[in-house]
């Protein structure tokens, strides 16, 4: 599992890059997180709104409410354009600090760091 330190500097790319593709709501995005990591990422809910309401309140993501049954509202959330344009930005600046993290660490293939053989 991931330190929580990394995590949190990953959280907002992920959600962002969850929502890019249709929008969801906050389990959903939990347990889409854990599928499309394999199971090597996961994320309580609970830890994933603070960083959903920041994202809110800058305009990149928006939220919806839907009536599910007769009293449960599930609220979905939605990547705006400037959403997207900041999502590009961000993982352009998380490419690059990987590749040098990675340089550092003397890694230059992802082959050689082991862990996943899926491949």
């Amino acid at each position: 599992m991931l330190s929580e330190g990394i995590k949190r500097g990953t959280v907002e790319l992920l959600i962002l890059t969850l929502l890019k593709d249709e929008d969801m709501y906050g389990y959903q995005l939990s347990q889409e997180l854990i599928k499309r990591s394999n199971g090597l990422y996961s994320l309580q809910e609970s830890s994933m709104y603070p960083t959903l309401y920041r994202l809110l309140e800058k305009g990149l993501i928006s939220d919806r409410q839907e009536k599910v049954g007769k009293r449960r509202v599930r609220v979905y959330y939605h990547l705006e354009n400037a959403g997207r344009e900041h999502l590009e930005n961000i993982k352009k600046e998380y490419f690059s600090i990987c590749r040098g993290v990675l340089y550092v660490l003397g890694v230059s293939e992802i082959k050689e760091m082991g862990g996943d053989t899926n491949d």
